[in-house]
């Protein structure tokens, strides 16, 4: 039941956060002050009803360390994002015409860490996270990647291909950097920082999203392969490559750390909450 309350909760921020959210979509400050509310609110509603359903402390969510883990996360993202721009710059098209829409780019704040939090919460606090102690981190870590990149096929400009990326190059590195660190901070802050790079600041597409203009006035064109076409940058050949080297980076840090949990079958299952490292 436990697994069954804490989806519940997350659904339930994120649906109304989301709403809220795009109810305000031509007011910037107020997309930026709910956004962020339910970006606490996410994290809170976790934070409690994991500790009500397990009985525990919530030590994903634990407030000692989440700044620095946010600000390597943010600097990991932006990164990653920057160097996908300058592959499309060199091997396609990309282009800065001057200053976009600074109001836009503060709405898109505010829209990104609804976004990134309620999905972190979801995707890794509680389905990673739960089914990664029935089955272990891999089967764990391909499950939820996978369905990751599938709800993003139900985005406007959605392709099949898009959709096999965003498991490649966001399921499987963000479940990763939650295995390698056993905290959501890191996964919020690199998803927050991918997001916002793309929107934000280079103005680019994301996930076929019809994404408002963020600080840059840009044009990208060329291959779809290279700039991932309607779908946007997270369609592109370089994030998948660039996804699946963090993600082995990751993973190979989740498995120094000693924090890769095997395939547990029988009665290793019934024990998998309380051996899981935390």
């Amino acid at each position: 039941m436990r697994f069954v309350w804490q989806l519940l909760a997350a659904v339930l921020v994120a649906v109304v956060g989301g709403q809220a959210v795009g109810a305000v979509e031509g007011s910037p400050w107020l997309q930026l002050v709910l956004g962020l509310l339910t970006a606490v609110a996410a994290v809170l509603v976790y934070g409690w009803v994991v500790r009500k359903t397990e009985h525990r402390p919530s030590t994903e969510v634990a407030r000692k360390g989440a700044e620095a883990a946010i600000g390597r996360g943010l600097l990991i993202g932006v990164a990653m994002f920057g160097a996908v721009i300058t592959n499309i710059y060199f091997n396609a098209h990309y282009e800065i015409n001057g200053l976009g829409s600074v109001s836009g780019a503060v709405g898109l704040v505010g829209f990104m860490a609804a976004a990134s939090v309620t999905e972190e919460v979801m995707f890794r606090g509680v389905l990673f996270r739960i089914i990664e102690e029935r089955t272990g981190t891999w089967i764990a870590l391909t499950l939820t990647a996978l369905l990751f990149g599938a709800v993003h096929l139900l985005n406007p400009n959605a392709t099949l291909w898009g959709g096999l990326a965003i498991a490649i190059e966001a399921g499987g590195m963000l479940a990763a950097a939650y295995a390698a660190t056993r905290t959501l901070w890191l996964p919020i802050g690199l998803h927050f920082g991918w997001n916002f790079a793309a929107a934000g600041i280079f103005s680019t597409e994301v996930s076929g999203n019809d994404t408002p203009q963020g600080l840059l006035d840009t044009v990208t064109s060329g291959p779809a392969w290279v700039t991932g076409g309607d779908f946007g940058p997270e369609g592109s050949v370089y994030s998948v490559v660039f996804g699946a080297l963090i993600t082995g980076a990751f993973l190979w840090l989740a498995h120094r750390r000693g924090n890769l949990v095997p395939r547990r079958r029988g009665a290793d299952k019934a024990a998998a909450a309380t051996t899981l490292p935390r």
